[in-house]
């Protein structure tokens, strides 16, 4: 998780490359940060798509990540069929 001091640090390290540069341990620190956030958000985000269902206009609902799995292990069959 990502916090608010995280997000400041990652600031700081910015402007301060912007502005003078960065150190090494600056530097790894700066890499370290970003990587974590992005990681996070990431998470976040595969998170929401999870939880998507949508409805048609019938009245049925599809669960988007189930479809997602359903389809992408048809496609490594086909793609395993067409190997042998």
């Amino acid at each position: 998780m990502v916090t608010q001091e995280t997000l400041n640090r990652i600031n700081e390290l910015y402007h301060k490359s912007k502005a003078e540069g960065l150190t090494k341990a600056e530097f790894e620190e700066q890499d370290r940060l970003r990587k974590e956030y992005i990681a996070a958000f990431r998470e976040n985000l595969r998170g929401t798509l999870d939880t998507i269902k949508i409805q048609n206009p019938d009245g049925s609902i599809i669960d988007v990540k189930k479809r997602h799995d359903e389809k992408m292990a048809r496609e490594a069959q086909e793609q395993y069929k067409k190997g042998n």
